[in-house]
This record gives structure tokens, C-alpha cells and sequence, in this order.
């Protein structure tokens, strides 16, 4: 493991940018850059950028995708209505250029760029927008059982055949330069959710060619549509190929805004870290993610670039109450009385990671600092076992192969060490690894016999609802937990302005999470990607809002 003091001097001499933090905050929007304001880039770009990945994409339909990998590539394709300003975190026009809030928060009016075209040269207008809009919350129950990677319910709460739950209510095409969004409530953070890859718009045509709600392909386990393979939307880079292991886009000829520099990408799957760091020193690649604690100092030896993002992610271990032992609330707590989020810390992740409490980040308006914690105590936990009469069930424990996540750098070795910690308490722990790639994800978040597993949850914009919101705002496969009075606090929040009142409800709900033990919050991970000389500047963002427009390459 790299020490300390060689992470330390890396920082000290520059290799290292921390992104910015982000703040919570609405605000009036700026005016944008008019297109091909910036006179500094080439008309043309023509270059070519490779980019090295931890995983292939499960697929390239945003709405129904929500890992890393695949909102990296989407986000280079699609847009939403609104973005996000790489240095405040506040939305900022994108293909909205201007919007107002009317009706006690409950109606928001979004006056559209002109002239803007899909990559398959048909318009996009307010029709566009409704058509995305009244998809997502047409989705169909089976459909989101095929695709647990849906961001609409946990955002919205429901879709239309649960409408009257629903915080959407409906899209309204003003004229076509103008979009009505209507919800049923006040929404505190709906602009900054609309800056989710979730909420990109595709082109309406390319939607019904690709059948985007028949889920009848198949890649690598996931059950994907022909769309999801062939995406459409009016973002700088337009999809070119999908191969075994790489994804290839090329710049967007008639693209509203900056091209920037690079004419064609390649996202290059490599499984394993050491892989990943000997394509970058190879020169295979100009850079990659998620660098890990055993790759840190031959990275700083060989003089490569380390960008840091600020924490903007919590890794935690599930705990899944439809498995009857688990709903014991002792046994709950004796699994987080075992486990020591020091030793994993140190151990697995990059310096400066912090132990979380909860789920909510420091830097995020709602975090409590008074969370209540257990605390690591093996004795205790062998003790809450006995009282709970706990008879040596077998619990399965499912980790992922094959896979590195900015929350979960090293996810072999951290089930490793929380078996044997778990284990040294008198748990009976049956590991179940399963390959990222044969459906990891849709495995644990639906209903199943996973006891335990490890995952994370990477922040996609700066307002707490989206951290508690989608993983405890109603039952669900997870975890199976289900404490209405959370539901109806979760519900509450989301609609109060911001201020002491809303932040106060945030820390009692994070208090009521971390007392009931629905899951064990590990860390807040720093993640770090690697760049070759060649690269002049990343636009790292610690919510992942990184699009290669903006990446400055040498001459």
C-alpha cells in the first residue's frame, strides 16, 4: 500500500487538483454563450481522446442506465434542460436557456434554445422535451423490473399508474420554443435534479425506431432496447460504435455549442486497476478513472498526473430486511458493531476519505453531525447476537467482480475484510461473488435472498433528498426497509424551501435512518482519476459532470 507520506508529496508538488466543492443552491440563471462565441477552438476538432474505464456501460439509454460507466458515455451525447457550473454547483442553462418558478413552486416554465437539432438532424422543440418527459412517467411496472436503473420513481416518487403519489404531473408544450412543467407539489431541489443523465433528452424519432421501451436486446446479461445501443440525443459527440470492449463516439458536425478539441473518443473497458495503469503508461490511453490505493505511488514514480474530486459518494454494506433473520433490529446493529470503517479506510481508499455516520456528505445542507453511531465493538456485537438468539443462520453475502466504482475501489479485497470481520463475531457468512457485468446491480436492488452486499451511492446533485431520497424514501428490493414515518419525513423535506426548517428535518431523518440500521454507511470516498502528460486540463466534478468538450489537450 502507498504510504501516506509519497500521497502527501504527489499533492504537495501539483500533480494533485481537488474539483470544487459543491454548494446547494437555486438561483436565476445566467445568460449562456451564444454558439461559437469561444473564437480560442478550432472550428474543426481532430484529435482523439482515449479514455480508460473500470467497466463496460450496462447501457446507453440514460433513463433506464444510472451506473458510472454509463453516464459517463451518455453524458457526452445527451443533454438535459439544465447543467451544472463546474465551480458552484448551481444550475445553469443548457438546453434551457431561462426558466421561472410560478405557483407556489408547483409550476416551472422553461424558454428553449432555438435552432438546436438531434445528431439524427430532426428539431428539438417543446414537443421533444413532453415527449421524454410523459415516457418516463409512463414507464410500466415490468419494464422498470427489467431496468432497476430507472432514476424517475426515486426522483418523482411514482409513475402514472400511481399518479396520485407522483410529484410530476405534467409537460406542457407552450409553443415550441416553451415548456410547461407542472407538479403536483413544491419540489425544493427540481432543478438540480434535472441535471441527473437520467433526465437527458433523446430524440423523439430515434426513441420509436430503437423501441426504447422493448427491452429485447441483450448485452453482457443486461436486457437492453435497440435504442440503448444506439443512442440519440443533441450533445457534442454523437455514438459511432459499440464493440466488445470499447465504446466509440465522434464529434457532433452540427453541434449548437463549443466542440472543443477532440473529434473522436474511445472508452476502453479495463477490468482490473493495474490494467488500467498500464494502458496509461503504455500510452494506450490519455488517461482513466478510478486510480486505486495500490496504484498511487507507481503513478506519482512515473510523474502521471492524479486529479482528486472533492467526496461526493458514500459506500456502504446493505442489509437486506426481507431475509427474515435480518428483520432482528440487534442483529442489524451487530453487523455495524463489527465492522471497522478505520481499518477498511485505511486499507482501501485514497487518503483523506472520510468515515461516514450516514448517508448525507459533510458539504451537503441536511448533514448531522450528532448521527447516531454505533461504533466498532466486537464484544458488544457478539453479545447483541446472544440476546437476539442468533442461531448461526447462514447469511449470503453478494460482492461484485470484475468492477472499480469511484465508492468501491478495490471490492474483492473490501468483502474480504468485512467477512473476516463479520465472521470473527459469529456471524456465518456465505460469499456470493458476482461478475459487475452479469447483472450485479439488478441482483441486489431487487427482492432476493441477498442478505448483505457492498455498493455505493454516487451523488448527481447537491441537495440531501438525493442521497436518502432514492435509497430509503419508500420499500424497495434493497434493503427491504420500510419505516412509513422516514417515507412521510422524506416526502415532507423534499417540498419545504431551503433553510434551518429543511435542514433540521434532514438531520432527524438521518438520526432515524442510522438508529434503525437499514445499512452500515462505510466512507465518503475521495476518487482520483490518472492523465498522461498530453492532457492540459480535466473537467473533474465531484457529481461526475464531465464532458470531454471541455478537456484541453496539447498542441
Amino acid at each position: 500500500m502507498p504510504s501516506s507520506t509519497s500521497r502527501r508529496t504527489a499533492i504537495k508538488a501539483g500533480a494533485v487538483l481537488m474539483a470544487l466543492g459543491v454548494t446547494s443552491c437555486t438561483g436565476t440563471p445566467s445568460p449562456s454563450p451564444a454558439p461559437g462565441q469561444n473564437n480560442s477552438t478550432p472550428a474543426d476538432p481532430a484529435a482523439t481522446f482515449s479514455f480508460g474505464t473500470a467497466a463496460q456501460p450496462l447501457g446507453l439509454d440514460p433513463a433506464l442506465s444510472n451506473d458510472v460507466e454509463s453516464q459517463r458515455i451518455t453524458r457526452q451525447i445527451m443533454e438535459g434542460l439544465v447543467g451544472v457550473d463546474q465551480t458552484t454547483g448551481k444550475p445553469t442553462p443548457l438546453l434551457a436557456t431561462e426558466w421561472n418558478e410560478s405557483n407556489e413552486g408547483r409550476t416551472y416554465t422553461f424558454k428553449l434554445r432555438t435552432g438546436v437539432t438531434f445528431q439524427d438532424g430532426t428539431p428539438f422543440n417543446a414537443d421533444a422535451v413532453c415527449t421524454n418527459f410523459n415516457r418516463w412517467f409512463a414507464f410500466p411496472a415490468e419494464l422498470r423490473k427489467q431496468a432497476p436503473g430507472s432514476s424517475f420513481k426515486g426522483v418523482f416518487k411514482a409513475h402514472s399508474d400511481e399518479a396520485s403519489l407522483s410529484i410530476f404531473k405534467s409537460c406542457t408544450a407552450v409553443a415550441a420554443d416553451t415548456v410547461q412543467i407542472d407538479l403536483t407539489q413544491r419540489f425544493t431541489a427540481f432543478l438540480q435534479a434535472l441535471t441527473l443523465p437520467a433526465f437527458a433528452i433523446a430524440s423523439p424519432a430515434a426513441l420509436a425506431a430503437g423501441k426504447a421501451d422493448v427491452l429485447d436486446q441483450n448485452r453482457g446479461g443486461q436486457a437492453l432496447s435497440v435504442f440503448a445501443t444506439n443512442p440519440v440525443g443533441t450533445g457534442p459527440f454523437s455514438f459511432a460504435a459499440w464493440g466488445s470492449d470499447s465504446v466509440t463516439l465522434s464529434s457532433n458536425k452540427t453541434y449548437w455549442g463549443d466542440r472543443g478539441q477532440i473529434a473522436t473518443i474511445n472508452f476502453l473497458a479495463y477490468n482490473y486497476p493495474q490494467t488500467r495503469l498500464q494502458a496509461l503508461l503504455d500510452g494506450k490511453i490519455d488517461g482513466y478513472d478510478a486510480v486505486t490505493v495500490g496504484n498511487f505511488d507507481q503513478l506519482v514514480k512515473r510523474g502521471k498526473q492524479i486529479v482528486q474530486r472533492d467526496p461526493f459518494s458514500v459506500m456502504y454494506v446493505g442489509i437486506n430486511q426481507d431475509v427474515p433473520v435480518l428483520q432482528n433490529q440487534k442483529i442489524r446493529q451487530a453487523v455495524e458493531l463489527a465492522i471497522d470503517k478505520e481499518t477498511l479506510i485505511r486499507k482501501f481508499f485514497i487518503d483523506n476519505t472520510a468515515k461516514a455516520t450516514q448517508f448525507v456528505p459533510p458539504k451537503i445542507s441536511g448533514f448531522n453531525n450528532d448521527a447516531p453511531e454505533l461504533g466498532h465493538d466486537p464484544e458488544k456485537a457478539k453479545s447483541y447476537l446472544k440476546e437476539a438468539g442468533y442461531a448461526g443462520e447462514e447469511l449470503k453475502f453478494y460482492y461484485p467482480l470484475n468492477v472499480t466504482r469511484p465508492y468501491l475501489p478495490t471490492p474483492e479485497k473490501v468483502y474480504a475484510e468485512l467477512s473476516r470481520q463479520l465472521t470473527a463475531v459469529g456471524f456465518n457468512i456465505r460469499p456470493v461473488p458476482v461478475d459487475w457485468s452479469d447483472g450485479y446491480l439488478q441482483k441486489v436492488q431487487s427482492p432476493g435472498d441477498h442478505a448483505l452486499h457492498i455498493l455505493g451511492w454516487n451523488g448527481s446533485y447537491s441537495d440531501a433528498d438525493n442521497f436518502v431520497g432514492p435509497l430509503f424514501g419508500e420499500k424497495n428490493g434493497e434493503f427491504g426497509y420500510q419505516d412509513p414515518q422516514v417515507f412521510s419525513k422524506i416526502n415532507r423535506a423534499r417540498g419545504l424551501p431551503d433553510g434551518k426548517e429543511r435542514d433540521d428535518l434532514y438531520h432527524t431523518i438521518n438520526s432515524q435512518i442510522a438508529a434503525t440500521v437499514p445499512a452500515v454507511p462505510i466512507a465518503f470516498p475521495i476518487s482520483a482519476l490518472a492523465l498522461s502528460d498530453r492532457v492540459l486540463n480535466y473537467p473533474a466534478s465531484p457529481v461526475l459532470n464531465e464532458v470531454f468538450t471541455k478537456v484541453q489537450l496539447k498542441p
